[in-house]
């Protein structure tokens, strides 16, 4: 989710010109209106005596207390809080959620630093309303997603010659190099806290967790364990540099590289790990009470030949990392996701280093099992959210629905789909205004009755044995204004033309995304996120390092990334359309060999009433036509095996052509045709 390292779905920098500039400076105004809005009683008013907080904020005073006085003793002027764990992780467990602990802050990005005297808060955009909402009047918020603006302040407020602490196991390598280096300039030095301080003063701070790790069924893998060791290993004594061992820090390297799962953190079917591949051994640093027999079994963890894990505890990596460097050894690791804590243990000239560690990278890369299975979970999930579409579009003209009854709904009928096993995030629900906070997740203060005079957001997604997805539609019950359909079809326009871009192999996403914006660009409109990212196979939503950032690694086939432009009016709608899509090869008229494009493969109909083809070019038109007669040939046939009658007609009615008579519906009627007759077929069977 991020440039900066604590969000992996941010603003590629470039954005901040011209009209970005101009939509991101509006959102600015949050700052002055929240704290000024006196009649708004859902946000913090720190400038009236006494403060006035909502019931929504938590009192940190005895914890700010508590942590001041366990400074001393570690010689630190100054801590700071990350939001991570120490896997570097997008969702964290209860247990490793230290900035919402000393805060009240429960947002997925942001950092706290506390000195003997004062507590600062910083977050981006997506989350000051949040904050002003959640954080009491102990802490400052200031609106910045920059660590430079962190480094200035403790600059600032912190003397020559006194240390700043973290505990390094919560900065990556590169988070920790652009904090100590401008401190060391001037005369400021960051240390390593090896206890966390946090965690000294949280008295109540929950176990680690206890449940067993699973293995996947057979049915969704392509490629054993043994297989992808030994991908890996032909990889190490390929390069150049000849390292003899990888370390995996991130929790999805070791559970891809096993093809094993657990439960540990929220939306996300990991287990707290870490591995050391050699070219002879395999260590797995794991709590061995989780390893049951059979997984015992599985891994070959009563031998010690290569391929034979050797099961140590987690809490011994760093120990075993430092006996292990005092040989003769050159150790890879990635330097995205490895944290300060591992790497201060390894001499420099026993790294070799990349962005990504060759897991992450082999991982990006689906085999043709994983893009099936991945596919047929995205037709299944699908299901669920034309079941919500058509509800609430019964539903709320009665004025009995509201966003998180939406949100339960969707997760509800999810539920009830083959192979389901969780939302792969917190919904996003959002009506009117609420949907203008690109990130706005429904809470009991929050939440917002649905009605047909707004616009409505739904973003959620499922994690299922076979596949994650994610998916978001923008809807409108009644009368949308011109402003609204023109705003929404020129982010379909810009999705669509994305989705149907043909790109030579080795393009970067970073070099192709202002398509997406292009539409809304030419009318001064933007949007203040990133375009798109990775999705994994029973994995992250977010999985890096596929997408759109300026750090995300070149599009090849095979590769699952999210496309979801939108455009936010503060206070008033927000609009995005995401779909998630794979990479495959193109066919081009001069037969060009390894073209690229997307193949779109969330399949729900975009709402009609919010539609203005006369904006559109043929192009696009027919590209929608496409999509709409491929939702009908793979998604109405699960919809008559499950007999969803009211859903069945509610998609055919909702993916007409939108151009009577168009060259694609005369060229493609034979083609469309024979992929709908296995649909009638069983519609004569079951209704």
């Amino acid at each position: 989710m991020g440039e900066s390292g604590w969000c992996r779905w941010a603003v590629p920098l470039w954005m901040f010109t011209l009209a970005g500039f101009l939509q991101l400076s509006a959102s600015y105004s949050v700052k002055h209106s929240a704290l000024s809005d006196f009649h708004d009683s859902s946000v913090r008013n720190c400038t009236v005596v006494p403060p006035y907080l909502p019931p929504t904020t938590v009192n940190t005073t005895k914890r700010l207390a508590d942590l001041r006085l366990l400074m001393p003793a570690h010689n630190v002027s100054a801590y700071i809080i990350p939001a991570t764990d120490a896997h570097l992780s997008e969702y964290i467990a209860v247990r490793d959620q230290r900035l919402t602990w000393i805060t009240g802050f429960t947002g997925t990005a942001g950092t706290a630093v506390v000195t003997n005297t004062k507590a600062v808060f910083w977050t981006d955009s997506r989350y000051w309303i949040q904050a002003e909402r959640q954080v009491d009047c102990n802490w400052d918020l200031i609106r910045d997603s920059y660590v430079s603006s962190i480094v200035d302040w403790l600059i600032r407020e912190i003397p020559e010659g006194q240390q700043i602490g973290v505990d390094p196991f919560l900065f990556s390598i590169d988070t920790w190099n652009s904090y100590y280096r401008p401190l060391e300039q001037a005369k400021r030095t960051l240390i390593s806290v090896p206890q966390n301080l946090v965690d000294e003063v949280w008295t109540e701070r929950p176990p680690p967790p206890s449940e067993a790790i699973e293995r996947l069924p057979d049915y969704v893998i392509e490629r054993s364990w043994q297989d992808k060791v030994q991908e890996i290993r032909k990889q190490m004594m390929e390069d150049a540099y000849k390292p003899t061992a990888v370390l995996l820090s991130a929790l999805d390297e070791t559970a891809w590289l096993f093809n094993l799962r657990g439960s540990d953190i929220p939306y996300n079917p990991f287990f707290f790990s870490y591995t050391l591949l050699t070219l002879d051994e395999i260590w797995l640093f794991v709590d061995p009470s989780r390893v049951t027999a059979e997984i015992k079994e599985y891994l070959n963890a009563s031998c010690f030949q290569s391929h034979c894990i050797q099961i140590l505890e987690y809490s011994t990596v760093k120990s075993y990392i430092r006996r292990y460097v005092t040989g003769n050894v050159k150790v890879w690791i990635g330097t995205e996701y490895t944290t300060y804590g591992l790497y201060e243990v390894i001499p420099k000239e026993k790294l070799l280093t990349s962005a990504y560690s060759p897991v992450l990278v082999t991982k990006s890369v689906k085999d043709q099992t994983e893009q099936k299975v991945l596919k047929d979970a995205h037709v299944r999930d699908a299901v669920a959210v034309i079941q919500l579409l058509v509800w609430l579009e019964k539903s709320v003209p009665k004025g009995t629905e509201d966003e998180l009854s939406a949100a339960h709904f969707v997760d509800q009928k999810r539920s009830a789909q083959k192979h389901f096993r969780g939302p792969s995030f917190e919904s996003i629900s959002a009506s009117g205004p609420n949907a203008a906070l690109a990130h706005y997740s429904p809470n009991n203060e929050t939440n917002r009755k649905l009605s047909v005079d707004e616009m409505y957001m739904t973003d959620s997604g499922g994690q299922y044995l076979d596949g994650t997805t994610d998916i978001t539609r923008t809807v409108h019950w009644g009368v949308p204004s011109d402003f609204q359909r023109e705003a929404f079809t020129r982010v379909l326009m810009g999705n669509i033309d994305l989705s149907r871009l043909i790109f030579p192999p080795g393009t970067s996403g970073r070099n192709v995304e202002v398509l997406a914006r292009r539409a809304l660009w030419e009318v001064g409109l933007n949007y203040g996120h990133g375009t798109g990212h990775g999705i994994g196979n029973y994995f992250s939503v977010h999985e890096w390092p596929v997408g759109f950032q300026s750090n995300n690694i070149a599009l090849q086939a095979g590769m699952f990334t999210s496309i979801e432009p939108g455009y936010y009016q503060e206070n008033d709608f927000g609009i995005r359309i995401e779909d998630v899509a794979v990479v495959v090869k193109a066919d081009t008229k001069f037969g060009g060999k390894h073209y690229l494009t997307f193949e779109t493969v969330s399949l729900v109909p975009y709402d009609r009433k919010l539609i203005n083809t006369a904006l559109m070019s043929r192009e696009q038109i027919e590209w929608l036509d496409a999509y709409c007669q491929k939702i009908r040939s793979e998604v109405v046939p699960e919809l008559v095996r499950q007999g969803l009658k009211e859903e069945h007609s509610w998609v055919m009615k909702h993916t007409e052509p939108f151009v009577s008579g168009s060259i694609l519906a005369t060229a493609s009627s034979l083609t469309l045709t024979a992929a709908l007759l296995s649909s009638t077929l069983l519609q004569r069977l079951l209704f």
